[in-house]
């Protein structure tokens, strides 16, 4: 039984999330039924990244196991074809037959998100659900120190969802670079894996800093308490974009 890697972008405004869910139309659905009708097969397609509502993604992997070879050029265009004609906001951006010791969720070695912040008085017209406006004024360069304070392995049950269920809050974040450019601010994370709502929480934490009502001091002590209520504001999903999943040897 063939397995596929499958690149994948999506809006996720028109989605409850990457997973499957009851009465609800996801990501991971509208795919399976693109299989379904492209090669008859009701299939279950496993992802790296669960994203939640209205997260977007510009390099989600996936994969799916076929029963009949298929050349990996026309798994893609069939399964474009098919979600283009679904009216769905997902296209495939490659497709590579791989072993099947290959697993898009497990084998994954490293996660890399992006968060867009556009910090300005006007309302957004273009990017509406695809970036979080912030009218105050924010100082990135502030953000992006007391971020660094974040690094390393902790205990992030403070920018942990209520409803993870992760069996330990422990992580190791790798990155948490904050940037401006013009009025747009970009907070890039990465890490082998990330709690639920742990970035979007990050955030939400980072943006009083860059707003001067936290320190950098505030934001460690927020760390340290190792509680959901001393989290900031956790920032909506507009802003979020899972950008790529890393391999060994890739």
């Amino acid at each position: 039984m063939p397995r596929y890697r499958l690149d994948v972008e999506y809006d996720g405004v028109p989605y409850a999330g990457w997973q499957r869910q009851a009465g609800q139309h996801s990501v991971q659905a509208a795919l399976e039924q693109a299989v379904l009708a492209f090669s008859g097969e009701t299939v279950g397609i496993r992802g790296a990244g669960r994203t939640d509502a209205g997260v977007h993604a510009t390099g989600q992997v996936a994969h799916v196991d076929l029963s009949k070879p298929w050349a990996a050029n026309t798994v893609a265009n069939a399964l474009n074809a098919h979600l283009a004609t679904a009216g769905e906001r997902v296209a495939v951006l490659a497709a590579a037959e791989v072993p099947d010791t290959f697993d898009a969720r497990f084998s994954a070695i490293a996660r890399h998100y992006l968060y867009r912040i556009v910090n300005r008085r006007a309302p957004l017209a273009l990017e509406r659900g695809r970036a979080w406006r912030v009218p105050g004024s924010l100082d990135a360069e502030a953000m992006h120190e007391a971020a660094q304070g974040l690094l390393g392995r902790h205990d992030f049950t403070t920018f942990r969802s209520a409803h993870c269920q992760a069996d330990s809050p422990l992580r190791t974040l790798d990155r948490l670079d904050v940037a401006r450019h013009g009025d747009v601010i970009e907070i890039r994370a990465s890490a082998r894996s990330f709690l639920h709502n742990q970035v979007r929480s990050m955030v939400g934490s980072l943006k009083e800093v860059g707003a001067g009502k936290w320190t950098a001091r505030d934001l460690a002590a927020a760390l340290g308490a190792r509680d959901r209520a001393a989290c900031g504001q956790v920032a909506p999903p507009d802003g979020l974009y899972l950008t790529r999943v890393d391999y060994p040897g890739a």
